[in-house]
């Protein structure tokens, strides 16, 4: 072969006859063999056969070279024991408990659910109110990004706001201000209008769960609209079409795929959703409240994992469209980024009803939120309005322990879980090894996982030996730490998608160790994406409640449950101080955090 004479099929290796036989060798306009190559027949068997054959020999290279790579192998061990111990063993555990019934494999407990009307009833209200509040957060959600991106209006900063409070407050901030404003004691009830209403059922969680989640549908609507090309509706107004025209048949079409997406997202947060729905749902009984009372109030271990198979069904269904059907379609994406800035819409007869509507939704969200610390000062709320400190006193004596576990599971949780979040984000984009799929698809169906069957997986998996770890702290981070992973491994993903791989491997072809790389290259590039998920890995491990509330015990609590129990009491003026608390430790965080990186040259909201 290096004398340059002629080449005879027969005395090549069989690493490279492999190689000629492929379709590769072929002439890529007519399918005709290149001359000197044997012809291989292309029945259906060989081809298979070939591919069974090459995705062997790939996966014994893929795991030759991870084994000769220490680190690599090392931080491919560690992610897939984290994924298998509390991500697929939890799911495995509710299963089993769901299937055997008698020591043999029944349907027994599912059965005895669905024969049960009350049972059918709570799942009927859960779909009935994902469905409700995904519509209804997901037109408040459009209004709210239409009005920010395409209009001339003033407040829109007021209006970003929105987005950034739910993720700093605990989930049923907004249900315990509905109370305090329209429960039976309420401010605007009873105390202005003398009439006794009551907020709880089907209705105050539908306002409440919207005003919770469409935040969530505003910021990626947002995105999507920011991503349409102006020219195009230009040219249709060019043509003559006025500017509601242009709105039905040019911009809401390229922006059905992420309404749908936002509303598969909103649906997703609506099911899983475990504060609001316990604290104002009344009678209305949801699936995520009734697997708790189940499990942990009636000790019906097996009910409550038949329901949360069901609940995790329909998440997995919701997850699945969300991500794979609709998440994988764009119209948007066709004319890329924006090459030239929108001229905003000034037509008043678009602006003025708008800008109301955001207006009235804004102030209504505003003064729940304003309701928190007026409601910690308050003596009693509903019958003795006078303003008193004691509330603050209580929470930083009686309360203080509830503030200092809090606070010291989240610091301990932040960094473990942004680690561990660009490590399996690094590893599922720049390398190849056996498990690569299933790594990836474990951390991603973690997203869409309830809280509430989460908190059930581990209470029947590790509160038994061999490995007991209820009642300790360690549960607890490790809650916290897989709550919060997912969100930054998909952050990663994406941003190192959008990294030329070639910077790395030139980085590899000098010497550089896997360690080395992403140290000195891939962290420096995504440093961004990097501390805005610890940022959020912060913020959860302060906010988290559903899955936390099962691990919970004498020896170590947290002061989302503390709030919840001071609602449960009716000591609102308790569980609003808790509240101030809470927000106000995750906002100086937050503050200091990005005081602190932007010293230093890194732009959190890169990172968002």
């Amino acid at each position: 072969m290096t004398g340059g004479g002629p080449v005879f099929p027969g005395s090549f290796p069989s690493i490279f006859s492999d190689r000629i036989r492929s379709k590769s060798d072929r002439n890529p306009i007519d399918g005709v063999p290149i001359e000197g190559v044997p012809i291989v027949s292309d029945n259906k068997t060989t081809r298979s056969l070939s591919r069974s054959g090459n995705s062997f020999q790939d996966g014994l290279r893929q795991l030759r070279f991870t084994l000769r790579d220490p680190v690599l192998l090392v931080s491919i061990v560690s992610i897939l024991i984290v994924v298998l111990l509390f991500i697929i063993f939890p799911l495995f555990s509710i299963l089993k408990e769901s299937v055997y019934y008698q020591g043999s494999l029944s349907i027994h407990h599912f059965r005895n659910f669905f024969r049960q009307a009350y049972n059918l009833d709570i799942v009927w209200n859960t779909i009935r109110l994902g469905i409700s509040v995904s519509l209804l957060g997901t037109v408040v959600a459009f209004l709210f990004a239409y009005a920010t991106t395409y209009l001339k209006i003033p407040s829109k900063k007021f209006f970003r706001v929105l987005s950034i409070l739910p993720m700093i407050s605990p989930p049923f901030v907004i249900s315990l201000a509905a109370i305090l404003l329209f429960g039976r004691s309420g401010l605007i009830t009873k105390q202005l209008l003398g009439i006794r209403s009551d907020i709880y059922g089907f209705w105050g969680l539908m306002l409440t769960q919207t005003l919770s989640f469409f935040p969530v549908g505003y910021l990626m609507l947002t995105n999507l609209l920011q991503n349409i090309d102006p020219s195009i509706e230009e040219a249709s107004q060019a043509l003559g079409a006025s500017q509601w025209k242009v709105f039905r048949t040019v911009t809401l079409p390229l922006m059905i795929p992420g309404l749908a997406n936002a509303a598969l997202l909103i649906f997703i947060q609506s099911l899983a959703d475990f504060g609001n729905a316990i604290v104002i749902g009344g009678n209305y009984t949801t699936m995520a409240v009734q697997i708790y009372q189940q499990g942990i109030g009636a000790y019906d271990m097996a009910g409550a994992t038949a329901l949360a198979i069901v609940l995790l069904s329909i998440s997995m269904l919701a997850f699945y469209l969300q991500h794979q059907v609709i998440g994988q379609k764009s119209y948007v994406t066709v004319t890329g980024k924006a090459a030239k800035e929108r001229v905003l819409i000034r037509n008043k007869s678009a602006t003025i009803p708008i800008y109301i509507v955001c207006m009235s939704i804004s102030v209504l969200v505003i003064s729940m939120y304003a309701l928190v610390p007026y409601g910690a000062f308050v003596r009693l709320w509903g019958a003795d309005f006078s303003l008193t400190t004691k509330w603050i006193v209580y929470v930083f004596t009686i309360g203080r322990r509830y503030i200092v576990d809090s606070t010291t599971l989240a610091i301990i949780s932040t960094p473990i879980a942004g680690l561990l979040g660009i490590v399996s984000a690094f590893l599922i984009v720049r390398k190849k090894f056996p498990g690569r799929r299933f790594m990836e698809s474990s951390i991603l169906v973690a997203i869409a996982l309830p809280g509430t069957v989460l908190g059930l997986g581990y209470v029947l998996t590790y509160n038994t030996p061999p490995l007991i770890l209820t009642g300790g702290s360690v549960i607890l981070i490790i809650a916290l730490v897989i709550r919060s992973m997912p969100i930054g491994t998909r952050s990663a993903i994406a941003a190192l998608k959008q990294i030329d791989p070639s910077i790395e491997e030139a980085a590899n072809i000098c010497g550089a160790s896997s360690k080395k790389v992403f140290t000195s290259v891939t962290i420096p590039l995504i440093k961004p994406v990097f501390f805005s998920s610890m940022v959020y890995a912060f913020i959860r491990g302060m906010t988290l409640v559903s899955t936390i509330i099962f691990l919970v015990s004498a020896r170590w609590q947290m002061l989302t449950v503390a709030i919840m129990n001071q609602v449960d009491q009716g000591l609102y003026g308790a569980a609003n101080a808790y509240c101030l608390v809470l927000i106000g430790i995750v906002g100086i965080v937050m503050l200091t955090m990005s005081f602190i990186l932007k010293r230093v040259g890194v732009n959190l909201k890169e990172g968002y």
